[in-house]
């Protein structure tokens, strides 16, 4: 039997005067919350596949990332927990950080592989696995299972929401955002924040999971030059929103999102007493490799 984590992930309002000068209310789904490292969509995406393993007796999950991969490391610690053996295709030259030594504290195996070889993730597993044995889970925990666990977070919210606002790197839980705001045939607005350049590759990601894009609004341009790249005034303001809030966010993810929903709202593009929810996906040992980028404002504070 499945032992699911206790789910903590209250909804937030954030009591900002420049948000009340704009009459919105801004609120935080802290599935940050949930677990220290099995944290946010992580755990959402986890789930059902953990369920799967255990419905077809494997008994060892394999999966891919980077090698500051937040998915790795909640795969690590979901296998410590719920008794499975995991291991990992790392992208890139063997390197060591914080985030792949808690891997290997959590007893993950990891191959390193050249950037070439990764992008046949299938073919990786194949030629080093058996399927009846492991269980072949994709970057990021992309896939159907994935985005029905992500669609389960739409039940439990207390209170209703003109819009809802998601990062997105590999779709799956905008995906299964928007499928379950059609289960429980809400009005509200779901819009996308990519942290990726160029990633209108999400629109075919997210159809192929059960999701018409066209539902969705994108938000294109806060991505500041690519996956995990920053600029001062994201890290400006990323250390601002900490600092007042006492909310922890990332520069990968939820601080993109959340500098795109505050320039937005300054922009009047959400109508006067909107209700907006930002959620948080958790990932926050991802700080853990950009902490250095923050030197420079620290070191500089007027800017």
């Amino acid at each position: 039997m499945y032992d699911p984590i206790t789910l903590h992930s209250p909804e937030e309002r954030l009591n900002d005067p420049d948000l009340t000068e704009q009459s919105v209310e801004l609120w935080v789904k802290r599935d940050d919350m949930i677990h220290p490292f099995i944290s946010g969509n992580k755990w959402r995406k986890l789930r059902y596949p953990i369920q799967e393993m255990r419905q077809f007796g494997k008994h060892q999950l394999v999966t891919f990332g980077g090698a500051w991969s937040n998915h790795l490391l909640a795969c690590a610690a979901a296998g410590a927990r719920f008794g499975i053996k995991t291991s990992a295709f790392v992208r890139g030259e063997p390197v060591d950080n914080p985030v792949l030594g808690m891997c290997r504290l959590f007893g993950m195996k990891l191959r390193f592989v050249d950037r070439s070889a990764y992008r046949e993730k299938k073919e990786l597993f194949a030629r080093h696995y058996d399927a009846n044995q492991a269980y072949f889970l994709d970057e990021g925990g992309y896939g159907p299972s994935g985005a029905r666990g992500c669609s389960e977070l739409i039940d439990e919210l207390r209170q209703s929401y003109d819009h809802i606002v998601v990062a997105a790197g590999t779709g799956t839980t905008a995906a299964g955002l928007q499928q379950g705001i059609w289960k429980q045939q809400l009005s509200t607005q779901l819009h996308v924040v990519p942290v990726l350049k160029g990633a209108h590759f999400l629109l075919e990601e997210i159809r192929n999971l059960g999701t018409d894009p066209a539902d969705l609004c994108f938000h294109w341009d806060y991505h500041f030059s690519g996956y995990a790249k920053v600029k001062p005034e994201l890290l400006n303001f990323i250390q601002q929103f900490i600092a007042t809030t006492g909310i922890m966010i990332e520069p990968t993810y939820t601080g993109k999102m959340i500098y795109a929903v505050y320039d937005l709202i300054r922009k009047g593009y959400f109508r006067r007493d909107s209700r907006i929810l930002c959620i948080h996906t958790g990932g926050l040992t991802g700080l853990l490799g950009q902490l250095a980028h923050f030197d420079t404002i620290w070191e500089n504070p007027e800017q």
